[in-house]
């Protein structure tokens, strides 16, 4: 009995590791965005 590439891979991923991930992401995302409509807002007049 040979043993493949996906041995293990039925162990759920941690949902820590998986909310970590996601912020790493999101916060320098949502960070963008907002001085993005920062400096449109201004550039528009505002």
């Amino acid at each position: 009995m040979t043993t493949g590439p996906t041995e293990g891979a039925d162990r759920p991923t941690p949902t820590l590791l998986i909310v970590l991930a996601w912020l790493i992401v999101a916060v320098p995302l949502a960070y963008g965005l907002w001085q993005t409509l920062v400096k449109a807002f201004q550039l528009l007049g505002g």
